[in-house]
């Protein structure tokens, strides 16, 4: 047998990277594959030429800042946050797709953008301004998209210095970014859609089972084929001729004893 078909799994993805993520720490900060696994402690980081920055948020100043990641040679997809300031706690609307992002220092405020498109985190309430919903692209990057169906972008301003806007209508390479999540939330969305699919099979096969009884009993009558039919006359065909015999015989004891 060929090895490397014993090192795949059903679905064809190698088992030994099924393994690797099964044995990961926890807090190891991995790419999510699907947007339902964005939540928990996320880190958000945008290409930017001549050096890619991170979404942060100054607790002194109480605003959002967009921080140079230039110090660090290492390859953009390999790092991963180095002080709180870089972390957004991201939390998941119960039934919606949408999440709320908030800060990871401070008093926990939540990023909102205004209908002007105006990008801040000041508010300790989460509303619809407050609702964000991430866009997972074909190449892996994220947008994340506000209520007003615009899209998060980094936008440069007077003086060269950049900032979040949130009034773009397309997705660019100023609304792409790149974003990491810690192992235990993949995992628990994992689950999650796990319970999901096993709901689904089990509604499924009630209801095939409720329209079989249905057809039975609340037609009236089976469904049947041609064969079944054949083989329903011939039994009941049978049956009669049986129950005749039996009268026969009974009627015959009866005349000897009389």
């Amino acid at each position: 047998m060929d090895k490397r078909k014993r090192d795949d799994d059903g679905d064809g993805a190698p088992a030994k990277q099924s393994r690797m993520e099964d044995e990961e720490e926890p807090d190891t900060w991995v790419m999510p594959e699907h947007a339902t696994e964005i939540r928990g402690p996320t880190f958000v980081v945008h290409p930017s030429d001549p050096s890619p920055i991170s979404v942060n948020f100054d607790a002194t100043r109480n605003r959002i800042i967009l921080h140079s990641l230039d110090k660090d040679s290492s390859p953009l997809l390999d790092r991963v946050p180095t002080e709180v300031s870089q972390v957004w706690v991201v939390t998941r609307v119960a039934g919606s797709p949408t999440i709320n992002l908030r800060t990871g220092t401070g008093e926990g405020k939540f990023m909102s953008c205004d209908k002007h498109g105006l990008v801040s985190a000041d508010r300790e309430a989460r509303g619809p301004e407050e609702e964000w919903t991430p866009v997972l692209l074909p190449d892996g990057m994220v947008a994340f998209q506000n209520v007003y169906e615009n899209y998060l972008s980094v936008d440069e301003v007077a003086g060269g210095s950049l900032q979040l806007r949130g009034d773009s209508e397309e997705v660019g390479f100023r609304e792409r970014f790149w974003v990491k999540i810690q192992s235990k939330y993949k995992k628990e969305a994992h689950e999650e859609k796990k319970k999901r699919e096993g709901v689904t099979e089990l509604t499924v096969i009630d209801e095939a089972e409720t329209n079989r009884v249905h057809q039975a009993w609340g037609a009236g009558r089976s469904i049947v084929s041609k064969d079944d039919k054949k083989e329903l006359k011939r039994a009941r065909k049978e049956g009669r001729l049986a129950e005749a015999l039996l009268d026969r015989r009974s009627k015959l004891k009866s005349d000897r004893f009389c």
